[in-house]
């Protein structure tokens, strides 16, 4: 299974998300460190609302993962990732929507921001419920295929990312 490593605002649903993925109960948890669990890796939200932690702490986490997960609940009051943000790393970027069992949920709008934010696939999850879980869960599974060395040589002539070929 790939790694995961979250990102998004505190109380985004970025611990409850990796209890659900790990088939748990859902328990409020405040994410004090960075937690490296199997599948995931789980970060304070703090470190996001930080410019100064999110450009030296997050990157840092990022070369651990396989997959980069942005996250943001449904009902978020605003949105913390700019345009294109997804450029400056060197995973795939994922979007993950939390939180779409809420009555106040606006998931249209928060699938336009990861979506600016550039995120290649965007998936819509309730911890609670379990809705959505199945899919993300499916992409985590997916086997990745190796690349030969000429591919990856290849690649990086032309200026493509390993997982845009």
């Amino acid at each position: 299974m790939k790694k995961l490593f979250l990102c998004g605002r505190s109380e985004a649903g970025k611990t409850s998300l990796t209890q659900a993925l790990k088939g748990e109960p859902v328990v409020y948890h405040k994410t004090q460190y960075v937690n490296h669990w199997d599948i995931t890796i789980d970060t304070p939200g703090e470190y996001v609302e930080n410019k100064n932690l999110a450009l030296q702490g997050l990157c840092c986490f990022t070369y651990e993962s396989d997959v980069i997960g942005l996250l943001c609940s449904a009902n978020e009051p605003f949105n913390l990732f700019p345009p294109g943000v997804s450029n400056a790393c060197n995973r795939p970027v994922i979007g993950i929507i939390t939180k779409i069992d809420c009555k106040d949920a606006k998931v249209p709008m928060v699938r336009q921001w990861l979506e600016e934010a550039g995120c290649e696939k965007i998936f819509p999850v309730s911890s609670i419920t379990g809705e959505g879980m199945d899919e993300l869960l499916s992409f985590l599974k997916e086997e990745k295929e190796a690349l030969t060395w000429e591919e990856i040589m290849e690649a990086q002539e032309k200026g493509l990312r390993e997982w845009n070929l």
